[in-house]
């Protein structure tokens, strides 16, 4: 049976975390569109994992006594992940819509110049890379929102499951299993 009380709280602690991910991928995409060539941007995003498992143990030890199950857990981070990305969609398409002018999508073909003399020294073609850029560059602002959101999403739920196994706990004396 469904506890409609502790899902609010669930729900709630979600939402606030979700939020404090959305900053964390926030400042990752403002450091990748400022700052290219800085690995500041790809540190912060590859942090999302332990950011959430972080969160997740707070939320273990602060609002259920240091008890969790892997099932609860799992729908903590689902719901952080959904929460963040649909945050994180708005704050993308306000960013493309009005800010953006084509410097995501120039930062975009110097990675693929960067990149191009690499494949092609090891033999592998890049027509499907430029193709992507090419099909990229026709989308609407609204269209790579949804685009970034699905892929969090996707992302979301692969990671999820491996947070929250990580991160249960079945006793307050336990170790997690």
């Amino acid at each position: 049976m469904i506890d409609i009380v502790a899902f609010n709280q669930l729900k709630a602690f979600a939402r606030q975390d979700g939020a404090f991910m959305f900053l964390l991928w926030l400042v990752s995409f403002a450091c990748y569109i400022f700052a290219p060539e800085s690995p500041f941007g790809s540190l912060l995003a590859i942090a999302t994992p332990f950011f959430l498992g972080w969160r997740l143990v707070s939320f273990r030890n602060e609002a259920l006594d240091g008890v969790i199950s892997f099932r609860r857990a799992l729908a903590y981070c689902l719901y952080c992940f959904l929460y963040a990305s649909l945050i994180f969609a708005v704050a993308q398409y306000i960013y493309f819509r009005f800010i953006d002018h084509g410097v995501f999508l120039s930062n975009l073909n110097n990675a693929m110049q960067i990149v191009e003399p690499v494949y092609r020294q090891n033999g592998i073609d890049t027509t499907p890379l430029q193709s992507g850029i090419q099909a990229f560059t026709g989308l609407k602002p609204l269209e790579v929102a949804l685009l970034f959101m699905m892929q969090n999403l996707i992302i979301g739920a692969v990671v999820s499951p491996l947070v929250a196994l990580a991160c249960r706990r079945k006793s307050r004396n336990s170790d997690p299993q």
